[in-house]
């Protein structure tokens, strides 16, 4: 949802991103073309070593924000929500690598 915003440069993400966290204006959409890039990674069978960088784009981009908002002195009222996100991946993760692992036969 993150990246639809930074993608089309819209002025609340601009404003959030650069002038509240100081991040610069190129970097807007260029980290949210890379979000997109990573859901069809995570998204598209197969590519096993892609999925594994996208999950780990997911995972620095998630912990990136909860440290800029930090680094900031934002309270956690705005950034605690990130966990929830960071937990989701997290899920997302674990399940991909147990749907993943090849199915083992028990014969006792």
């Amino acid at each position: 949802m993150a990246s639809i915003p930074d993608i089309l440069v819209v002025p609340g993400a601009v404003t959030f991103m650069s002038d509240h966290l100081g991040y610069p204006h190129y970097f807007i959409a260029f980290i949210g073309v890379l979000k997109v890039l990573g859901i069809i990674a995570i998204l598209i069978p197969g590519y096993p070593r892609i999925k594994e960088w996208a999950y780990a784009g997911f995972a620095y981009d998630l912990f990136g924000a909860v440290y800029s908002q930090i680094a900031v002195g934002d309270p956690v009222s705005k950034w605690g929500f990130m966990f929830l996100w960071i937990l989701t991946g997290a899920g997302s993760y674990y399940f991909y690598h147990q749907k993943s692992k090849p199915d083992t036969v028990n014969f006792t």
